[in-house]
């Protein structure tokens, strides 16, 4: 059952650009000034520039009762605007959307409030709002309250709260008067770390309750704790959408720059400190099929070389492979041993067949003495893995970051049932 359904829905603005003379000196800035200030006066209108800006463009969409959606992309992409239209707060340009059931939204601080009634008499306005009676909304109000825990100013006008009261009171509100479907913006980065924490741990029991939920956040980590299926935003445009796991790897690999190779020609260029100068990192594929690009299938060699700058050191290098979403997928090291001043070089194989598709991070770390950290180079090679299949009917995304080629096989014996 689709709760909400969007139908190649479309938001424009106009912004209008103030047409001004260039000031190519301060008399000119001067005589411009003057110069719209009459003309303002005499009645002549002032040269506008107007321009079309699409916030959303064609964007088609159906969420089902019990959905926990998340919304990335970048700051300006669209996410605040579609919430917006979602919450009735402003209409489509273009297009349409069905909506069934109570909506609560909680899309910047004070939301909803009117600044001179009291946090008590929001509550009720806010209830009213979503169509409850006073006995529904006194069945929630101690909730509400406890969790907000702005019970000592309940009866001071909000406007004299502070943000970070607002989006308790607000969040508060919107988590308890039971709507069908509650639409949550980034706001909730206006409260600390124990309220955010508090909040996350609400709206996974609203989720767990049936009800939909609508979350934007910068915060990918409890992007996928909290959602199940996830929407990527790109300049106003819908340009992927599936399970959160997949949509994070997206967003996270088209916004960062891959990094296969890193070099420096000399000790004095290289990062490093007066103990190792890092020389040169490579991930090398062996390309498969002649075909250019990193599978799951395909072998990796991670090769590696640094300055070590300190007679009689005894060293050992130490690997993290992370996930784009920071999980640390496995930590391997060297053995420990003694080097004398000059180049040390190694080589990390990673067969094919073990890692899943998605964008991974290595970080490196050479290591004093089998203890002591002299040296990390966090990010310092980036790449991606793409999917592969061959004979298998498997269509979706493939849980996990590893995906091993194991011998794993199925058989029949015959058995007689005896009348």
């Amino acid at each position: 059952m689709h709760v909400i359904s969007a139908e190649n829905i479309s938001k424009k603005y106009i912004i209008d650009h103030q047409g001004t003379k260039k000031s190519s000196s301060l008399r000119d800035a001067f005589s411009n000034t003057f110069e719209q200030f009459f003309s303002s006066k005499n009645g002549q209108a002032h040269s506008k520039e107007k321009e079309e800006f699409w916030a959303l463009k064609d964007v088609s969409f159906n969420i089902s009762q019990g959905d926990r959606i998340g919304i990335v992309g970048h700051n300006g992409a669209g996410k605040s605007t579609l919430l917006k239209i979602l919450s009735r707060i402003t209409d489509p340009t273009t297009g349409q959307v069905s909506i069934d059931g109570r909506v609560a939204s909680l899309l910047e601080v004070g939301t909803g409030f009117h600044p001179e009634l009291t946090g008590r008499e929001n509550i009720f306005l806010n209830g009213a709002i979503l169509g409850m009676d006073k006995g529904e909304i006194r069945k929630s109000f101690d909730a509400i309250v406890d969790f907000a825990g702005v019970e000592k100013f309940l009866d001071t006008p909000v406007k004299r709260y502070s943000s970070g009261m607002y989006v308790r009171l607000g969040f508060a509100i919107a988590a308890h008067l039971e709507p069908e479907i509650m639409i949550i913006d980034e706001v909730l980065a206006v409260g600390d770390a124990e309220f955010q924490k508090k909040c996350l741990g609400k709206m996974r029991d609203v989720s767990e309750s049936g009800r939909t939920l609508l979350f934007v956040s910068h915060n990918l980590t409890a992007i996928q704790a909290l959602c199940n299926k996830s929407f990527y935003f790109e300049k106003g445009r819908l340009v992927d959408q599936g399970e959160t796991s997949h949509i994070v790897t997206t967003y996270l690999s088209r916004v960062s720059q891959k990094k296969l190779e890193r070099q420096w020609d000399s000790p004095e260029s290289a990062p490093g400190n007066e103990e190792i100068k890092v020389k040169s990192l490579k991930l090398i594929p062996e390309y498969i099929d002649n075909l250019y690009h990193i599978d799951v299938r395909t072998p990796m060699a991670v090769q590696f070389e640094f300055w070590n700058m300190v007679e009689d050191a005894n060293l050992n290098l130490s690997l993290h492979l992370y996930s784009y979403t920071g999980e640390c997928i496995f930590n391997v090291g060297t053995q420990s041993k003694p080097f004398a001043r000059g180049i040390i070089s190694g080589v990390l194989e990673i067969p094919g067949h073990f890692l899943n598709d998605g964008s991974y991070m290595i970080s490196i770390m050479v290591v004093r003495d089998t203890s002591t950290v002299i040296y990390n180079m966090e990010e310092a090679l980036t790449f991606d893995i793409e999917d592969y299949r061959e004979n298998v009917t498997w269509y979706g995304k493939w849980p996990g970051y590893i995906r091993p080629k194991l011998n794993f096989t199925m058989s029949q014996t015959e058995f007689v049932v005896n009348d």
